[in-house]
């Protein structure tokens, strides 16, 4: 069996040409809408997340690795969540979770901090905005709509623009190294006033920077740390959180299930955490690109292009579905003969997801975050 590229074509999240998006249903306006940005920093594996595991290519290129989703959620036919995504299993089957397979930005190549400039700036190239698509957003929302924060040590590109937003943690802290944080730890030991707000920052840094911890305990605590942010009736309505730890050049079994671990009890938690208001939240998770198709002598795989995002929350037009134009993985199909080739851009996953999620029209919200396209 030998799959084209158009053999597989799932009803999905895109704005198309004409600014319309089939199959959706405009959502009424409500109570306030709640919005997270959660960023895999350092090329997440969408193969392995979401591991088409119909491709007869899958197996022969994963080599040892194939079975790396055994015990998976089957979502359909042609495609196996990975199993350290239990909760994220249970939200697709209430149809509260959407893949999007095989999307990329428009970044072609495969330097981190150019591709998270990109997926962050959303500019036509590395570094040509100053400002983020989720920075722009806020200019469309209504001002009780707009309080954003980043659990994050600085403000991040994604943030950045007109409407001013906030930070969860001490700006400097990440470019200080192990010694100098157990130094400043120790002596901020015995003051009262100091040591509970260098002890919160410590552990915060440590949940964004390792989600995967603690057996995805870190990243259970780092969602019930969004929840608090944003369950309040003055809290935080959109945010961005950092995770890193995403680029698995070598022992990439152990290492992504801990990651995928922690990103699952992240959202779990963010789910339990913010209740009913779960109803009224969007949370998008994307990486900068994907991985190699094949594995490397490492066991583990090199920067690649096409990747999934996920979709995710209580009011989703298109949960519970795998979107995805499959191009296929043999040799042939791949985009310069290495890596998943992209079929759709990420940037309209995102916008389209975000038109429906505020009722927005979506030719206004594509030239909004994407000015550039």
């Amino acid at each position: 069996m030998i799959l084209s590229r158009r053999s597989i074509i799932l009803s999905g999240i895109t704005v198309a040409a004409a600014g319309a998006l089939p199959g959706f249903a405009y959502a009424a306006a409500g109570t306030p809408k709640r919005l997270v940005f959660i960023i895999q920093r350092g090329a997440a594996d969408g193969l392995a997340t979401v591991a088409p595991t119909g491709d007869p290519a899958f197996a022969a290129a994963r080599r040892a690795m194939a079975d790396e989703t055994a015990g998976g959620a089957k979502l359909d036919a042609m495609f196996t969540l990975h199993p350290s995504l239990a909760q994220t299993a249970s939200l697709y089957t209430g149809k509260q979770a959407h893949f999007a397979h095989a999307v990329a930005t428009a970044y072609r190549d495969r330097s981190h901090f150019d591709g998270q400039n990109m997926l962050e700036g959303g500019g036509a190239r590395p570094y040509g905005r100053d400002d983020g698509w989720v920075g722009r957003l806020l200019t469309l929302l209504p001002a009780a709509e707009r309080d954003a924060i980043a659990i994050a040590p600085a403000v991040p590109l994604a943030l950045r623009g007109t409407v001013q937003v906030g930070t969860y943690a001490p700006s400097r802290l990440p470019q200080a190294d192990a010694d100098l944080i157990a130094r400043l730890t120790a002596m901020y030991a015995n003051d009262a006033l100091l040591h509970p707000l260098w002890d919160s920052a410590v552990k915060t840094q440590e949940l964004a920077s390792d989600i995967g911890g603690n057996n995805g305990r870190n990243g259970a605590d780092l969602g019930k740390l969004a929840a608090s942010l944003m369950l309040p009736a003055d809290g935080a309505r959109v945010m961005m959180v950092e995770t890193g730890g995403w680029d698995t050049h070598s022992a990439q079994r152990g290492r992504l299930t801990a990651q995928l671990r922690g990103l699952d009890q992240l959202v779990g938690a963010l789910q339990t955490g913010l209740g009913p208001a779960w109803n009224d939240t969007l949370v998008i998770v994307a990486t900068e690109f994907g991985r190699t198709v094949e594995v490397n002598g490492t066991g583990g795989t090199d920067h690649g292009t096409a990747s999934t995002a996920m979709l995710l929350g209580g009011g989703l037009a298109a949960g519970g579905k795998v979107s995805a134009d499959w191009p296929g993985l043999g040799t042939p199909a791949r985009y310069e003969g290495r890596d998943l080739k992209p079929t759709r851009s990420l940037e309209s996953v995102i916008a389209g997801a975000v038109a429906h999620h505020y009722a927005l029209d979506p030719k206004r919200v594509m030239t909004t975050l994407y000015p550039d396209a």
